[in-house]
């Protein structure tokens, strides 16, 4: 299901569920299908634009971002847009584990794809015992808690 603009609180919550499970799942491809064909971007310091940049950039993420698990949720929402706050755990390929912490700003068109995603992230260094995302890689868990639920 992917539901068009204007939004609800359901349906709101609805599209940031639906991109923290494809996010989950790791795989570049299938998050890129959510995105306009010309989805614009900014993440972090990185500005590009189309589908196959977004899969460029979550092959190389995903490369370096290992056991990457996130949660999001909807900070705010109007008409066709959704601004959701996040965070992920995740380990370097030396074994140091990290939560990035940020938000994202969404604009859709009236398909529900993602035409723009502005993301601010800051990365905090973690111990591995600081972890609090211990979930099977893929997708979180219904009944694990939620960012506000973790005091994030």
């Amino acid at each position: 299901m992917n539901p068009p603009p204007p939004f609800t609180v359901e349906t709101a919550g609805q599209k940031a569920r639906l991109a923290e499970d494809a996010w989950n799942s790791r795989d570049p491809a299938r998050v890129a299908q959510a995105y306009t064909v010309d989805s614009r971007w900014r993440n972090r310091a990185e500005i590009f634009q189309g589908r196959a940049a977004i899969e460029a950039f979550l092959t190389r993420k995903w490369q370096r971002e290992r056991d990457y698990r996130l949660i999001k949720e909807v900070w705010a929402f109007r008409e066709n847009r959704i601004a959701v706050r996040f965070a992920y755990e995740w380990h370097d390929d030396a074994g140091h584990w990290f939560r990035s912490y940020g938000n994202e700003m969404w604009e859709f068109d009236e398909n529900g794809l993602m035409r723009v995603r502005i993301a601010s992230i800051n990365d905090l260094p973690i111990k591995a015992a600081e972890r609090k995302y211990h979930w099977p890689l893929g997708r979180r868990p219904d009944d694990h808690p939620s960012l506000s639920d973790l005091g994030l």
